[in-house]
């Protein structure tokens, strides 16, 4: 019990910025609009919240600036893929590239500073409850918020007028669009909104666990959060496990990497992309045998007023 609970906590924190990012992307997609820009959108707002909050000493100032930019830069996207109508697979990959240039160029001058970031507290009484309080609640305020964040993103799905909307739009836009909905609309703001948590997830990297910026620190997490977006069935509350069980794995491999293995380092710091691997190839074989379900419909499909007549 003593060694699981230290890996589960850090399971916890390492899972923390994969779901804000898969969150982002569940939202994002629901309106019918694919993002796989979301490793640079992480990698962007990392550089922005640790850059913030070095100038300023305010970590919430530095990751509030970085869910803007992250909105900012998915607002490109959005301009292309929802305006336009440009691919929406060749757009986000030209995302991706330009975050991860842009980031390494503009922070070659914050490379090796350090900030004093946000630390883990304890939530009085919670944290006390036998394996889930050390676990659950002695972690830092963006994890809780991520907790909370869930919670609000599955009920507002589910059980919302707006979230209905937004799943109308991505099942069946010309039918939205009949009802009085405005697509480009609600895919703006699902954009926008998105972009705006896979930077969170940067972010949380610099400012919250690290205290530091590192060129592409991100290391793939953008792309395990599109996997886990489908692991999870287009579902925040799978996701969350999903997202969980990928920082579970990194952070087994570091406490593995620390005991001193006689395995090498390089095939322990495979073992999130094996998983991921894994996951895809089942998700190929569901969706072969036609039970692949959760995805919207018009997921990917350009949106034109015209296709109403």
């Amino acid at each position: 019990m003593d060694l699981l609970v230290p890996i589960l906590a850090a399971a916890v924190r390492s899972g923390t910025p994969i779901l804000y990012a898969t969150l982002g992307e569940i939202i994002t997609e629901k309106s019918g609009v694919m993002n796989l820009g979301i490793e640079g959108v992480m990698l962007v707002g990392a550089l922005t919240g640790f850059g913030v909050t070095y100038h300023s000493a305010s970590p919430w100032l530095g990751l509030a600036v970085a869910f803007g930019v992250g909105a900012a830069l998915c607002a490109i996207h959005a301009f292309l893929c929802v305006t336009l109508g440009v691919n929406q697979v060749v757009c986000g990959l030209a995302l991706t590239m330009f975050g991860t240039g842009a980031s390494s160029l503009v922070g070659r001058s914050l490379v090796g500073e350090t900030i004093e970031g946000m630390r883990a507290f304890p939530l009085p009484g919670l944290s006390e409850i036998p394996l889930l309080g050390p676990v659950l609640f002695n972690q830092d305020a963006m994890v809780y918020l991520s907790f909370g964040l869930v919670f609000l993103l599955w009920f507002f799905l589910l059980h919302t007028r707006p979230g209905l909307k937004l799943r109308a739009v991505g099942e069946s836009p010309i039918a939205a669009a009949a009802a009085g909905i405005s697509v480009p609309t609600v895919r703006w703001m699902a954009t926008l909104f998105g972009g705006g948590l896979a930077a969170l997830g940067g972010a949380y990297l610099s400012v919250v666990n690290s205290h530091m910026w590192v060129e592409q620190m991100t290391s793939g997490r953008g792309w395990i959060a599109v996997a886990l977006v489908i692991f999870g069935i287009w579902h925040p509350l799978r996701s969350a496990l999903g997202a969980y069980l990928f920082g579970g794995v990194g952070a087994l491999q570091l406490r593995v990497q620390a005991a001193g293995t006689s395995i090498p380092a390089p095939l322990l710091l495979m073992l999130p992309y094996v998983l991921t691997v894994v996951v895809l190839t089942g998700i190929s074989i569901r969706k072969g045998k036609g039970i692949l379900l959760g995805a919207p419909a018009a997921l990917g499909l350009p949106f034109h007023r015209e296709d109403r007549d």
